[in-house]
């Protein structure tokens, strides 16, 4: 079972590696054609936080997503889709506003996250705006 899941992972994290490699993601957002949560996650995401959400250690620490109480910002999340954080890399290069906005509120509402408020493509766009800034403050 262990063995399955290192070469899933491994497989997926070559194809995302290929897939930057290849000039994807290097010209500006809307690289990636899927357009719901759903479909970005599975394209994106569930490589290293897993299919339902739960994360993963091995060769890195990738968070759980699932009742994670540091999503009750759902702009906390969105900058770490945009800008990436320690070890995940940033995606605003790659994914349009309204791409960001619809895999935000997909992680939020799913795997055991039941944040009802919704962001918004204002308020991914103002994430975007030149001179801001996240500050981690751990």
């Amino acid at each position: 079972m262990f063995r399955k899941l290192i070469l899933a992972l491994s497989l997926s994290l070559l194809g995302t590696s290929l897939c930057f490699a290849d000039g994807v993601g290097t010209t500006g957002p809307g690289q990636f054609p899927e357009r719901t949560g759903d479909a970005l996650y599975q394209s994106i995401c569930q490589s290293c936080h897993m299919p339902a959400g739960e994360g993963a250690v091995g060769a890195g620490h990738y968070p759980p997503l699932a009742d994670n109480g540091d999503l009750i910002s759902s702009m906390f999340l969105a900058d770490i889709i945009m800008y990436g954080k320690r070890g995940m890399p940033p995606f605003g290069g790659v994914l349009d506003d309204e791409q960001i906005m619809e895999l935000t509120n997909y992680i939020r509402s799913h795997f055991g996250n039941d944040y009802k408020d919704k962001i918004t493509q204002e308020q991914i766009h103002f994430l975007r705006k030149p001179g801001y800034e996240y500050v981690d403050m751990d």
